[in-house]
């Protein structure tokens, strides 16, 4: 027998599994409406929004990065939901870790290094939600 598999303390607890369910919602929600916003509004609007970047950048980005935010969020919530591949849950917070580093970089290179603080939290909590879900309160499979 497995000790491992014995110990409660291997045991995941039930407060882990409902805090990683809170912020996958709302994290999925956070990134559902900024995608949302990216895939619907012009260019122009975004940049009068406060959105300076996206004049720095090629025009298809906001739309890639609209794309990227939708898929995300809903790999954050459906595989765990649905429990078909919950471990999608763990690459789409992995993946959405990923934008947001690449998002705190663009903000730095363009001199907007006071506007990551959203990236860093929303990177935080998604990295927690991977860690949380690929070893300390997984969602077993079908």
């Amino acid at each position: 027998m497995n000790d491992v598999a014995l110990s409660p303390s291997a045991a995941p607890s039930g407060a882990l599994h409902i805090v990683l369910w809170v912020v996958q919602v709302l994290l999925a929600a956070a990134f559902l409406m900024a995608g949302a916003m990216k895939l619907t509004t012009p260019s122009a609007d975004l940049v009068a929004q406060g959105m300076t970047w996206v004049e720095s950048f090629p025009a298809f980005l906001p739309t890639f990065a609209g794309v990227v935010e939708v898929l995300g969020a809903l790999g954050l919530v459906l595989p765990s939901a649905t429990r078909v591949q919950p471990k999608l849950t763990v690459y789409a917070a992995a993946g959405l870790v990923l934008v947001m580093v690449v998002a705190a970089g663009i903000h730095i290179s363009i001199g907007e290094a006071s506007m990551i603080a959203p990236n860093i939290v929303l990177g935080g909590l998604a990295a927690f939600v991977a860690w949380g879900r690929s070893s300390k309160a997984v969602i077993p499979p079908r």
